[in-house]
């Protein structure tokens, strides 16, 4: 492979990862609108759930009052046959054929229903429990975040305000340093100026006349034959 195509590599792979990256900041964004769709879907869905359901209650009805009505009319043919109006019994016979074939079109429709709301309620409990898990999952990594933010966040203060302590201390240790050097000059001072006073009263007894005299010879051999005794 060339340096030309070395670098198209590069670039591609560059750009694969700043697409990533884009997608990754936005992920959660993205995730919150697919929740938001997703539960406008199963709103439908419940919607036309509780259509079939009321459309297979109305054919059930139907399908009730067709077996009320072929019993009565059986009743009806049963009476004419015992007056003996073969005529009027087979009229009313066609009635209840009518009536079945009705009744067999209504227990088709009220089955087809019952099906249709039962394999509809089941793919509505799916997308449920798949959408409370999504929505688990996001609320998850929402508190991850916030919390790595946080971390974040107290690292940035901690590591300022150490910084913020370190130069304090510093400040603190040339303030003693000074404070150190003050009492110093001053203790010195002090030495100087107490040196200049005992120095003027040595001249000044001196001017007087009045000075020390030092130890005598007889002084020192008398206290000698007293340390004799």
């Amino acid at each position: 492979m060339n340096l030309w195509s070395k670098m198209l590599t590069a670039l591609r792979g560059g750009a694969h990862e700043a697409g990533e990256a884009i997608v990754d900041t936005q992920a959660l964004r993205i995730l919150d609108q697919e929740i938001r769709d997703a539960s406008d879907e199963l709103k439908r869905s419940r919607e036309s759930l509780v259509a079939i359901i009321a459309q297979q209650k109305v054919a059930e009805e139907k399908v009730s009052k067709l077996y009320q009505e072929i019993a009565e009319y059986e009743g009806y043919a049963a009476q004419a046959l015992e007056k003996s109006d073969e005529a009027l019994a087979l009229e009313v016979a066609g009635k209840i054929a009518d009536l079945e074939t009705a009744l067999a079109s209504e227990a088709s429709a009220a089955q087809g229903f019952e099906q249709n709301a039962s394999k509809l309620k089941a793919s509505i409990s799916l997308a449920d429990n798949n959408i409370k898990r999504m929505k688990q999952q996001v609320d998850t990594v929402k508190a991850t975040e916030s919390v790595q933010r946080a971390q974040e966040s107290v690292s940035q203060r901690y590591a300022g305000s150490n910084s913020k302590l370190q130069t304090a201390m510093d400040s603190l240790e040339r303030l003693k340093e000074k404070q150190a050097l003050k009492a110093a000059e001053l203790q010195a001072s002090e030495e100087l100026h107490n040196s200049g006073q005992e120095q003027t009263l040595q001249e000044k007894l001196q001017q007087a006349g009045i000075t020390s005299s030092g130890p005598q010879a007889s002084d020192i051999l008398e206290r000698i034959k007293n340390k004799q005794k």
